[in-house]
């Protein structure tokens, strides 16, 4: 006898479901993976490139703030400036170290001009005497570089730094 009252259906996905389910979250994830490895790729170019024109526009400016105190015209305001001995240069309040009127190969010198924060900006730092190498975290050494190397003088004329980066391996 039947009493008005079905019984519960029980409900649920079928195979063919599940399978189309499972295909499309794979095309998606097949499109969306090698673009999520070019964002990191492209990251770690984009910093490569900002750091390279952090030290570009540090060298500039320590090199101005040299020129200035040389001439006297408008002279540091600390005691120790670039007619010292060693020269130095303050930018913002940190004395940096100078090498023929420009930022030396050091992390008082480059690091401190262009304001370089190794561990916050993701770098490793080396090089010896008048280079330094700095390696972007996540690339490849030494394919993901920035090189500084110090200014040189060369039959009593001052050669400007050399700053190069190479983003192969980023």
């Amino acid at each position: 006898m039947k009493s008005g009252v079905s019984s519960p259906q029980l409900r649920g996905f079928t195979l063919i479901e599940l399978v189309i389910v499972i295909t499309i979250i794979g095309i998606l994830a097949a499109v969306a993976l090698p673009r999520l490895i070019d964002a990191q790729r492209d990251a770690r170019v984009a910093k490569a490139n900002a750091i390279y024109g952090s030290m570009r526009s540090a060298v500039g400016l320590a090199r101005s703030r040299c020129e200035l105190d040389l001439a006297g015209t408008a002279p540091s305001l600390t005691a120790t400036n670039c007619t010292s001995t060693p020269p130095k240069v303050n930018m913002d309040g940190l004395m940096v170290d100078i090498v023929n009127r420009y930022p030396a190969a050091t992390a008082t010198g480059i690091d401190a001009a262009a304001a370089l924060n190794l561990a916050a900006d993701g770098l490793t730092a080396g090089g010896t005497g008048t280079a330094r190498t700095f390696d972007v975290a996540g690339g490849t050494v030494p394919n993901c570089r920035i090189t500084y190397q110090e200014a040189t003088l060369t039959g009593g004329v001052i050669v400007a730094p050399v700053i190069s980066v190479v983003t192969s391996g980023c």
